[in-house]
Order: C-alpha cells, then structure tokens, then sequence
C-alpha cells in the first residue's frame, strides 16, 4: 500500500513507497521532498513534480529514494535523448529543460553562497548558457571492466552510485571525435579491467601536455575569458599574478591588460608550455614559476603592490588551503578574481577573504561550462575595501 505525506510523518520504512510532492532541487542534482519534516532526496526528479519513490536509505534527518513513476510531470520535464542517462553516473539534469536547467543552476548556487558564505543571494548573475548544450565535452575519461557473466569487457563510465561500468557505445555529451576515439578504443579494448583511459582533443593554438589541465567546453569558453578580462579590465590593476596558471590560459588572455604578469603552477609540463604559448604569442610582460602557488603567493604580493595587483586563482575543485586564503587576506591585492568549479567550496573560500571586512564579493558570474550535469564554472570578483 502506497502511503501519502499527511499520513506518514515519522522516518519512514527502507523499501516502503511513498508519493510526495518535489519542492527543491539540491546541489547534485537529487530532488528534495518531503515526508512531514523529513526530508527525502530523490534523483532525476523536478521541483513541482508529484511522484512515488521507494525509500532506500534513511538516516535521521534525511533519507534518499528511487524514483519509481511521475504521478503529476513538471513542464520542464522532457525525454533524454540518452539511452544511458540514469543508469550512467555521468549527468544528472538531461531530463530537465536546458533554460530551467540554468534557472536551477542558478538557484543553487545562491542558496550555498548564502548558506555556506553568508553572502547575499542577489549577488550571484543569470548563469551563461553553453551554445552547444550537447556533445561539447572535448576530455573524457572511460574506464574498463571484466564483465562477471559474459566475460566480455565494458568499456565506459562508472554506474549512478556504483563503481560498476556501464558499457557505453556513445557519449552525447561528448565531442564527435572523442565518440570516434571512444569507438577505436571499443574496437581494440584494454588488456584488462580496472584500466582508466583518458580521450581528448587538444585546444587549436595551444600547447598543451598530455596530462595538463584545460578547460572542457571549448565552445563557452570565449564568454569566460570575456568574464574574467572584463573583471579585470573594471579593476584597474596594472600587475597580475596568476595563480595555479596551467599552460597560462587566463594570464596570457589578459596579458594585454598589465603591465607585468607571473603564473605559478605545480604541473612542470604545464609550466613548459605556459612559457612556450608565450613565446609562441610574442608576449614578454610576463614569466612563469614551477610551485605550490600557496608558496609562492606571499613572496610575490610582496613583491607588487597590493593597490595595483590583481589574483586571479584557478585551483582544483577542492578550493585553496584555508591557510593559503589567510595569506591572500592578510597581503591584500587588490582585486582577487576566483574562478571555480564548485560553489561550495568557492562560497567556503571566499567566506576566509571577506571576513573581518577586509574584502567586498562585487558579483560572481555563473558559465555552464557543463550542460547535463550538476558542475557549473563560476567567476567571482573581490575587491579589497
């Protein structure tokens, strides 16, 4: 027997059914409903949505659910084109509208930052949208796995929820090439399981190591250049320091804009090819260092003045050390320009920078550099007070 919200309130049952309405849509993709006080989160579900779900797991303040049927479809509910999509743990939103896709997007990312940074909410702009909302990816990774029964391998991405491979013949969310890679590799399969291989296509004018970081969506990516020039541009900086650098997209983009630039960066081959697209560009303003930027950001904000240097940082989806942002805080650039993969831990970092009322959050622009998904690349502008 199927229970409703008014008759259940208490922790309900692991493998009982519920029906319950979806109000909200969490960080990650997982709808967030209701069973009295009790919360439930749900995949592949949309806020204003009816639906009946069976409870799998449930802690004591909330509890996760499958969804069994739509009682009552959102409007921005549609068919995904993906055959894979809910089994495959790669997207989470190809049920969704691309335009509510963003709007969601949006939201959540105002909810962490004032509930994470304490931030207003307003701050945060309508997030720009991807042009090619499908096979934009241009790096992928597949995995390979022994199939227990057939004996046969699978070759593709981990399961929702599992460390199981689901066999994927084709990524929509991927660049045609990559699909045509992924066909080869298909074709001629690793030895065995366990394997990770890594398909890409290099960016056109850079010089790029087989293992060094570049962004994904070469398709938006002028809209995120265009973000992180124009913060830089309103700021007025004449010396900037570009820190976790890479092959020095972001620094040699904004060349143009100072007087003197220097990227630090850990990646040794990423530092080679910093200095080899500078030289391939002709730009002399600038210089490179091998490093933890942590290391090296209190010496060179040392070394230019903090009212006339700009920071821009680019690190890992983990954010910067707490101790790292102290640093930054108490050298005091000017401006600090963050771009970030994940909210949560940007509103966590920028929360160190701005306490004491040392640094103001002037806005932070969203990029949907990861349609489908539950990622967003976000640029946020700090100026010191």
């Amino acid at each position: 027997m199927i229970a409703t919200e008014s008759a259940k309130k208490a922790i309900p049952a692991v493998g009982s059914r519920l029906e319950l309405r979806i109000d909200d849509l969490a960080f990650g993709g997982e709808g967030v409903g209701r069973v009295g006080d009790y919360v439930l989160f749900v995949p592949f579900t949309i806020p204003g949505e009816r639906v009946e779900v069976e409870v799998l797991e449930a802690k004591k303040s909330f509890g996760r659910a499958r969804l069994q049927r739509v009682i009552e479809a959102s409007a921005d509910r549609r068919e995904a084109p993906c055959r894979y999509f809910g089994e495959c743990g790669g997207c989470q939103y190809q049920h969704i509208d691309y335009a509510a896709q963003l709007r969601f997007k949006r939201k959540q990312i105002a909810d962490l930052f004032e509930r994470v940074g304490g931030f207003d909410g307003g701050l945060i702009a309508e997030v720009k949208s991807c042009p090619q909302p499908f096979n934009y990816r241009n790096r992928i990774m597949v995995r390979s796995q022994r199939d227990r029964e057939s004996g046969g391998m699978k070759i593709g991405f981990l399961a929702n929820g599992s460390k199981r491979v689901v066999d994927i013949e084709a990524c929509a969310i991927s660049e045609p090439v990559l699909n045509e890679q992924l066909a080869e590799l298909r074709r001629n399969p690793p030895p065995k399981g366990g394997l990770k291989n890594v398909l890409r296509r290099m960016p056109d004018g850079w010089r790029v190591g087989r293992d060094s970081f570049f962004q994904n969506n070469f398709f938006l990516l002028p809209e995120l250049v265009k973000s992180v020039r124009g913060c830089l541009r309103e700021s007025g900086a004449r010396h900037l320091i570009d820190a976790y650098c890479g092959v020095g997209f972001f620094s040699l983009e904004c060349a143009d804009l100072v007087e003197t630039f220097v990227g630090v960066e850990l990646d040794l081959q990423a530092i080679r090819s910093a200095r080899e697209n500078m030289a391939d560009r002709g730009i002399t303003n600038g210089q490179y260092a091998k490093g933890y930027a942590e290391d090296y950001l209190p010496g060179l904000l040392l070394r230019h003045p903090g009212e006339s240097t700009a920071l821009i940082m680019d690190p890992p989806r983990t954010g910067c050390p707490p101790k790292a942002m102290e640093r930054v805080r108490n050298a005091g650039p000017h401006q600090v320009i963050y771009v970030s993969c994940h909210p949560a831990t940007l509103a966590r970092d920028l929360k160190i920078l701005c306490e004491g009322g040392v640094y103001e959050l002037v806005n932070v622009t969203p990029h949907d550099m990861f349609p489908q998904t539950q990622h967003v690349e976000c640029v946020a502008d700090l100026r010191r007070r």
